[in-house]
Formats: structure tokens, C-alpha cells, sequence
């Protein structure tokens, strides 16, 4: 089989990419244009919220050069995880904009929307016939997580995007998706392996994140023969390494040879990187086992309550040397304040300078000249949260700490008000999977686009 060409612009739909790139990718003639649009690392706010964590004006600027590209190319565009979560709310944020795009400029083309949004009576069967189990590290279900869950999305994988493409599909939007998968479909349905068309998707996945210097929003290339690929990014200021592209092989995952996903698991055990030229790097031996029991990832998460944050600078070398103890002193003033809530609500204090990012995992002893704090609270109403947030802040701000100098003012305020309301709290309470149900990743067509 000749070659098959695979372009990735952007680690993000909507992170942008310089149209240079683009362009010099396209010049190349790539068979698609794939990129993932969503993640579950900025955490569980955007699913449960059903909101994108991608500014809208972004999206349709990648989203109208891409599609004006791909059909003067008659080459298919793929959206995976579409929203940023790939729920049916966020399936049809950005369905909206490719149908935007669609009427600014008069293209005519098929586009085929795949919901991923799963119904909770049927997830509810299938945990009542215990056919669900959890991830690593991820509690038991329980019929509270699956009612308490605004909405439920189970990650697809290449079938229902083959299937789209095969009725005749020039875009292809779909809901909640297996990263890898949008980049490798084409090549599978076209015949290329499974493995080396995963594994090669799964580097695409960021773009040229896996190049060197690194960047999520630049575009990549891929290229996959009989019996392996290459990846290349299509910036000259960039390059791949071996070093460069198999760390981003290993990238989020705990296994350095078994990658699983819905369709199987990707066998890196005999994989090969070699240095074909200065930027480029080639892939052979990647294996790919099908899963002999499939079984789909799902994602929920529900509402705990409501956030407020105050953010405050501590210079007093004094404080900062007993930081410790008085949070602890603040913490426990706070709970007697507040003892009609019956422990209902959450305080934390993250002191960036000591251990912000880390917390009790920091190995480092050692203390900054000034520390960055966050004082935030989260309760079940707004307006618990902003009174607790309130007092804390306040008893901080107050506290007269062993060999204080000054008579008051401990913190130093960047912002006024001090106090920032963030809204609804959200956390993940589904992580689990379940075997595959009838009906799931229904592929429907866009109203208005050409049926032809």
C-alpha cells in the first residue's frame, strides 16, 4: 500500500496553530485532517458544568481554516471529544460552529455528529447486573454516582468514525473519544494496522508537543506504510527525536508497553524508534491485541457545592518560618465559627513558595522569601462558601502569631475585592467501565448540510 498522510494542527481544537504550518502541511496532501478537541485534565468542571474549557472564537477559526482546507482537498476533517468533554451539550457547541462555518461560507458538505452521552438508566442496568468496574485507584460504583451525575459520556473508539466515513462523511464531529482514535481511523479503514495506526495517533494526539521544542499549538505529520510510520512537525523551527517522541509514547500513561484502549491494547513491547533524518522519526514493530471482552470508559461528574477563593502574598519572614501552625490555628478557629454545618464544607490553604504544588509529597525543606497563599472554601451554598472564606481570611489577615512585629496587616492583597467567587464545585464520581451496549454512538447527520 502507498503511503497514507495524517495531519494533526493543534494539541487542542482551539489552541491555535501558525497557518504556516498548516499550509505546508497541506501542500504535503495529507489523506485527513484529525485533531482531538477535549481532555479530562482540566478536571471535572467542564462535564459537569457542560461548558468548554476552549473559547468559542478560537474553535471556529481552526475549525473554519481546517474544513475550507479539507474540502478543496476532498479529504475528510475528524473532530474527537468535541466541547472539550464530549457530552451531548458540548457535541452541539460545536456542531453549531462547523454549522457557522458551513453557512459564512456555503460549503456543502456531510457532516455526521456521534453522540457519546450515554442514558443513566442504562448505565443503572448494567451496575445492577455488575457488569461495571472501577479504574485503578477510582472507588466502587454506586447508584448515588450514577444519579448524581449531570451527564455520562462513554469514550468511543474508532468504529462508529469508521462507520461515519464509510456512509459518506466529509466531517466528522464526535462526542466523547479515545485521543488516539481520530487519527488512526482512516488508516484502519483503509487497512493499515491497528497498532502502528494507534500508536501513531497516540503521538499526534498533542501535536508537536512530541517534537523538540515542544508545543501544543503547532501542527505535526504523520505518515503510515505497511510496516510502520513517521512523524514530522511542519515547523522548521522544530524537530522530532527518538528522545522527543517516544517520552510523549509514555506520555499519561503507567505502563510503558501496554496501552489500553476500547478497541485493544497497543503493544509497544517490540516497538523501534530510529532517527530517519534531523526532524523526523521513524516507528516500526508496535503490536496491536484486540480486546477479546471490550469494555468502554465512562466519565460522570456531579456537584459538590459552590467555591470561593482569596489569594494573598505573606513577606514576613517570621510567619512564613510558622506558617504551619498558624493555618492549623485559623483552621480550628474557623470550625468552632462554624459548627452549625456539621464539618459540610472544605477549607484548604495551598501555600505556593513551601508547598503549593505538592503538598505533604514536597521533599523540599526549603522556604521562599515570600509565599503566595489560597485561602479556598467550598459549601454548599455560595453564600456559605463566601462567609467562610470571608472569616478566614480575616482571621489571617489579624492573627497575632508568636514574635509578630507588626500590629496588623499580614497579608498583602492583590486583588480588590479579596474575595473571588468561582462558582459551582464539580468532581468526577464515574471512572469505570462498562461493557459495550446496543445503540451506543449512534452516528446521526447535521440538519442543513448535504444529504447528497
Amino acid at each position: 500500500m502507498k503511503e497514507l498522510k495524517v495531519l494533526s494542527p493543534t494539541a487542542i481544537l482551539g489552541y491555535g496553530f501558525p497557518e504556516e504550518s498548516f499550509y505546508k502541511g497541506m501542500s504535503l496532501h495529507p489523506d485527513v485532517i484529525a485533531v482531538d478537541a477535549g481532555s479530562t485534565d482540566p478536571g471535572p468542571y467542564y462535564l459537569g458544568a457542560g461548558v468548554s474549557f476552549t473559547d468559542r472564537t478560537a474553535v471556529k477559526r481552526d475549525l473554519g481554516i481546517m474544513i475550507k482546507a479539507a474540502l478543496n482537498e476532498n479529504i475528510p476533517v475528524i473532530v474527537g471529544t468535541a466541547g472539550g468533554s464530549g457530552a451531548d451539550v458540548h457535541l452541539k457547541w460545536c456542531a453549531d460552529i462547523v454549522r457557522d462555518i458551513m453557512n459564512d461560507n456555503k460549503f456543502k458538505a456531510r457532516v455526521a455528529v456521534i453522540s457519546a452521552e450515554i442514558d443513566k438508566d442504562t448505565v443503572l442496568e448494567s451496575f445492577e447486573n455488575e457488569e461495571i468496574r472501577p479504574l485503578d485507584f477510582v472507588p466502587e460504583l454506586t447508584d448515588h454516582d450514577i444519579a448524581g451525575s449531570t451527564s455520562i459520556v462513554a469514550q468511543m473508539g474508532m468504529g462508529p468514525i469508521i462507520k461515519a466515513l464509510g456512509e459518506g462523511a466529509d466531517i466528522v464531529i464526535a462526542g466523547r473519544c479515545y485521543d488516539p482514535a481520530v487519527f488512526a481511523a482512516v488508516p484502519v479503514m483503509r487497512g493499515y494496522k491497528a497498532g502502528l495506526a494507534l500508536h501513531m495517533g497516540k503521538i499526534l494526539e498533542c501535536a508537536s508537543i512530541a517534537a523538540d521544542p515542544g508545543s501544543g499549538s503547532d501542527c505535526m505529520m504523520g505518515v503510515i506504510s505497511d510496516n510502520n510510520f513517521k512523524v514530522f512537525p511542519l515547523n522548521d523551527s522544530r524537530r522530532c527525536t527518538t528522545m522527543s517522541v517516544a517520552a510523549h509514547t509514555l506520555y499519561e500513561k503507567s505502563n510503558p508497553y501496554m496501552l489500553h484502549g476500547p478497541d485493544g491494547i497497543i503493544d509497544l513491547s517490540k516497538c523501534e524508534f530510529t532517527q530517519l533524518d534531523e526532524r523526523t522519526v521513524g516507528i516500526k514493530g508496535t503490536g496491536f491485541i484486540p480486546s477479546k471482552n471490550p469494555m468502554i470508559k465512562l466519565e460522570g461528574a456531579r456537584r459538590i457545592g459552590f467555591r470561593t477563593i482569596s489569594i494573598a502574598g505573606v513577606r514576613d519572614p517570621v510567619m512564613i518560618a510558622g506558617i504551619d501552625g498558624i493555618l492549623d490555628y485559623v483552621r480550628e478557629t474557623v470550625d468552632r465559627q462554624f459548627n452549625g454545618l456539621d464539618g459540610k464544607y472544605m477549607l484548604t490553604f495551598r501555600a505556593y513558595g513551601k508547598n503549593g504544588v505538592m503538598g505533604e509529597n514536597e521533599p523540599s525543606k526549603q522556604l521562599s522569601h515570600e509565599l503566595g497563599l489560597i485561602i479556598d472554601a467550598v459549601a454548599a451554598t455560595q453564600n456559605e462558601a463566601n462567609s467562610i472564606c470571608s472569616f478566614a481570611r480575616s482571621t489571617l489577615l489579624h492573627y497575632g502569631y508568636p514574635e509578630r512585629i507588626s500590629t496588623a496587616g499580614n497579608l498583602a492583597f492583590p486583588y480588590s475585592p479579596s474575595d473571588l467567587k468561582a462558582g459551582e464545585v464539580y468532581e468526577f464520581c464515574i471512572y469505570h467501565l462498562m461493557p459495550p451496549k446496543q445503540g451506543m454512538f449512534e452516528v446521526k447527520w447535521m440538519e442543513g448540510a448535504d444529504e447528497n
